[in-house]
């Protein structure tokens, strides 16, 4: 029976990797949908796609490492909450456990200061530490791959030239089998391409420069494509939307009624750079702190260029989002969508009205205004459960935008309750979370 049963294990193991295989063969590189031909960047004769942009040319490694830095949006993961910058310890909980950010100042012992410019080069780009031991691809390599050795030196020279904090790495909490490291050789051989950039001979410089912004720096994909069951990216439905981290990351595909493809360049432009669309929502979440820390310090020909590489990513229409965005609600609060449950509406008069009033606009602050914002025409409601639980303090440029956390203020019942309110009165369809489905969203937020 042993035998038996251990044939079954073995076969189902090399069903399962013939399947893996078989899906690596047919889906398709992040950048394949653009058709043409691509060539190296030393046989490229247009300007350089790669790099920092023209402004900071002249500077020196430090300073171009620091622009590249905040474009892959280093900071955020790799800094726990009240803790030091760069010096790791974020939590990001999965479904079989919790891994923690690493520690990447230049401290020798706990830190990567004695990380060569090789060992640098392996971790970013190929997923493995300088003792040999795999990540996982919760660090976005499968996409940092893309990025020129240049540039990922000049981030090594910035991280080398800040202080080295010393702060012990945190242990893992995976269970079996997803703690076994060396499983992520076959993972990488299969969903990790190991090669750099190549401009596409066919497009634009500038739609060049948005696709390395895009794919290789700012990792868009990471969060806002799909993935399948082994956790690689569905590029055949590239960019239309995935929960991340707890979170909805929407579909940026130029598909018009779930995607972005009826934003203004402008509307994309300012959501990118202040965290806030008008008519399309406010940046919240992990979205939200790529904006503070990313996007927001990027130059306007990088944010152009990145929009450039967006709008032509084919249009995919989101299957759990509606088409069509609901109008403000009515002045009166006895007036238009309601649930049955005065519970949601309790907790809505108290907490929130007094900032996006009965009508969803914003009496304060175009930045509070949530009608016409996607979180709200979600039927799934992740977004606004989320932001209710933890509330949004960021730093714009505009100026601190906050919104306090409730979730140590209201149940499980009440932040159901308000979430389900929220969703029938500003949005095209009234969610049906329950207290269990928050409780769920507690445990899946890193911050």
């Amino acid at each position: 029976m042993r035998i038996r049963g251990a044939k079954v294990i073995v076969a189902a193991v090399l069903l399962v990797a013939l399947g893996m295989y078989a899906w690596h063969l047919v889906n398709p590189g992040p950048m394949a949908f653009a058709g043409g031909s691509t060539v190296s960047l030393a046989s490229y004769h247009a300007a350089d796609p790669t790099g920092v942009p023209a402004e900071l040319v002249k500077a020196d490694q430090v300073q171009r490492g620091e622009y590249l830095a905040r474009a892959a949006d280093c900071e955020v993961c790799h800094t726990a909450p009240d803790g030091a910058a760069y010096a790791g310890g974020l939590a990001i909980p999965l479904p079989f456990g919790t891994l923690y950010s690493t520690n990447i100042t230049a401290d020798k012992e706990t830190g990567i200061g004695d990380y060569s410019d090789a060992d640098f080069l392996n971790a970013v780009q190929r997923g493995i530490r300088k003792n040999g031991e795999r990540l996982y691809p919760a660090m976005p390599y499968p996409s940092y791959t893309y990025m020129t050795d240049a540039d990922a030196l000049a981030i090594k020279a910035y991280l080398f030239s800040r202080p080295a904090v010393r702060a012990t790495n945190r242990a893992d909490t995976l269970g079996f089998p997803y703690n076994q490291r060396w499983s992520m050789i076959v993972w990488s051989w299969l969903f990790n391409a190991n090669s750099r950039f190549e401009p596409n001979t066919a497009q634009s410089p500038q739609w060049s420069r948005g696709a390395y912004l895009a794919e290789a720096l700012a990792h868009c994909g990471e969060c806002h494509t799909p993935r399948n069951i082994a956790f690689a990216l569905d590029n055949r439905n590239k960019f239309a939307g995935a929960i991340t981290a707890g979170w909805h990351a929407f579909n940026i595909t130029s598909d018009k009624g779930t995607g972005i493809g009826a934003w203004s360049d402008d509307e994309v432009s300012a959501y990118l750079t202040k965290g806030h669309a008008l008519n399309h929502g406010t940046a919240a979440g992990p979205m939200g702190e790529a904006v503070d820390k990313s996007f927001s310090l990027m130059s306007q020909t990088d944010i152009a260029a990145l929009i450039v590489y967006l709008r032509s990513v084919p249009a995919v229409a989101a299957r759990d989002l509606p088409a069509t965005i609901a109008p403000p609600a009515p002045v009166r609060p006895d007036q238009g969508n309601a649930t049955a449950d005065a519970l949601g509406k309790r907790v809505f008069q108290e907490a929130c009205v007094s900032c996006h009033d009965w009508t969803g606009v914003s009496p304060i602050s175009q930045f509070a205004t949530i009608s016409g914002s996607r979180a709200v025409n979600d039927p799934a409601a992740t977004n606004v459960a989320q932001i209710v639980i933890s509330g949004t303090i960021r730093h714009a440029p505009a100026g601190i935008i906050s919104m306090p956390a409730f979730g140590s203020s209201y149940s499980n019942a009440e932040i159901a309750a308000v979430t389900n309110y929220v969703t029938a009165r500003f949005g095209t369809q009234q969610s049906r979370v329950t207290e269990e489905d928050v409780a769920q969203l507690r445990k899946q937020t890193s911050r």
